[in-house]
């Protein structure tokens, strides 16, 4: 079990003391997305949206050599001009002997951060602030391609580690391990000091303190945070992976309560497919809403060679992995993001402007499943897509990340380069994006019309 400092548990009891029944703070703030029961709630209404995820926005912003801001910029003008609303970026790095894993990196196992690409955050988030886009920030991650948990074990257990995908360690080893990050006190305690920083923070561009930023939609306190894989690793790990959901957040609350707090989880998924682990992990009063991803390829669902012969397995299963995380979200009386999915492009192709047929089939299908909840009152508030590429390319024919590289695409540093992104040149699955973003923003107005009130 881990173990958390007396000053950790006193902060996380304050913050639960702040919040009702239905999740508010304390008198909030119209300028902060907040959630009250089942909805989000901006403006005093309640709030739908589309988004996407950019991994990559902080690297774009440092004023550095692996830094771009004037493609940040664009970036941003483009996302907006689709109705884009919400974008989920990567808050933390670690350095570490991962294959594959980001460099540079937001910190080291030294307490001394990364000034350059914290301002690098700095500078994303002032321009989505221009441009009236929220901010996803997700501060660990259970892979390997920004360090993540394995990267703080490796710090705090003498030097061991897994490489994903390593032959000589086959699935499940690597997710097994990374979860013992959950009880290492040592780990959590690093990753516990670089949160204060982080949350803590004082926006460099603007003046103004992060807690204090309503471009911040919500921390998140891991990309895909999963409680083990193998039976007797996840029954072993499931009280620590709780236990850690509910205290970080309440660290998170006790230094910036104005802001929301969510997990970053796959569902049930990630969670040993145990509709009771989805509900534990997101019944803590500090986590506001729930989280799902969805990944028809990764899942075996879809075959990119045969995608119109599977196509029938991938509606069927979204529809009911989609109903499964709303009847979870309901049951919790709390919304739900479909926060990532994904689909290949025509015969498994990573190249921009290649045909598109069956990833804008997926992505309607989703804002469908999407749309058709929010018109009924049901839990789901938002989605992001996965991701957006822009006007990035892969360096190499091989569309394999190479360290130096930094023509960031929506695809991480392990993944092909150009597997799941889209680019600013594809044009159908843009239409399709802006299409939901139009009907989302359409619900908004009537729901103002008829003056209803969070």
């Amino acid at each position: 079990m881990t173990l958390f400092t007396r000053r950790e548990t006193l902060a996380s009891l304050s913050a639960a003391a702040a919040l009702g029944a239905n999740g508010l703070r304390a008198q909030p703030h119209s300028r902060f997305i907040y959630r009250k029961g089942t909805r989000l709630i901006r403006d005093g209404q309640p709030w739908h949206y589309v988004g996407t995820n950019m991994w990559y926005a902080a690297y774009l912003g440092a004023d550095a050599a692996y830094g771009n801001r004037d493609r940040l910029q664009r970036e941003l003008d483009r996302v907006a001009a689709l109705g884009i609303q919400s974008i989920r970026l990567l808050g933390s790095s670690e350095l570490s002997p991962l294959l594959h894993s980001v460099r540079p990196t937001f910190r080291d196992q030294t307490n001394h951060y990364n000034e350059t690409l914290l301002q690098g955050l700095d500078f994303a988030l002032a321009e989505m602030g221009k441009r009236d886009i929220k901010a996803v920030i997700y501060i660990a991650n259970f892979w390997e391609w920004s360090g993540g948990f394995m990267t703080y074990l490796y710090w705090t257990n003498g030097g061991h580690y897994l490489n994903m995908n390593d032959p000589a360690h086959p699935w499940p080893q690597f997710a097994d391990m990374s979860s013992d990050f959950y009880g290492s006190s040592k780990a959590v305690g690093m990753l516990n000091g670089y949160i204060r920083a982080v949350v803590g923070r004082r926006n460099t561009i603007t003046g103004r303190p992060y807690s204090q930023d309503p471009t911040i939609q919500a921390w998140q306190l891991a990309n895909e945070p999963r409680p083990g894989e193998s039976p007797d690793v996840y029954a072993r790990h499931l009280p620590a992976y709780l236990a850690w959901i509910d205290h970080t957040s309440g660290l998170i609350k006790s230094i910036d309560p104005n802001h929301m707090v969510s997990t970053g989880s796959e569902g049930t998924q990630g969670c040993h497919d145990s509709d009771t682990c989805v509900r534990d992990a997101h019944s803590s009063p500090h986590i506001d809403y729930v989280t799902a991803h969805i990944w028809p390829q990764n899942w075996s669902w879809a075959d990119p060679k045969d995608l119109s012969g599977t196509w029938p397995m991938v509606e069927k299963n979204t529809r009911a992995y989609f109903a499964r995380q709303v009847a979870i979200a309901q049951s919790l009386n709390k919304p739900l993001v479909i926060e990532e999915f994904g689909f290949p492009r025509d015969n498994g192709s990573f190249d921009p402007g290649t045909p598109t047929t069956y990833k804008d089939k997926f992505y309607s299908l989703i804002y469908e499943l999407a749309l058709e909840s929010m018109r009924s009152g049901g839990p789901v508030a938002g989605t992001h897509f996965w991701a957006w590429s822009g006007e990035g390319r892969a360096q190499h024919p091989d569309h394999r990340f190479q360290p130096g590289d930094t023509n960031y695409v929506g695809d991480p540093p392990h993944e092909p380069q150009g597997w799941y992104g889209v680019f600013d040149v594809d044009a159908s699955t843009q239409t399709v994006i802006r299409d939901q973003a139009a009907a989302v923003r359409a619900l908004s107005a009537v729901a103002a019309r008829r003056g209803e009130r969070g």
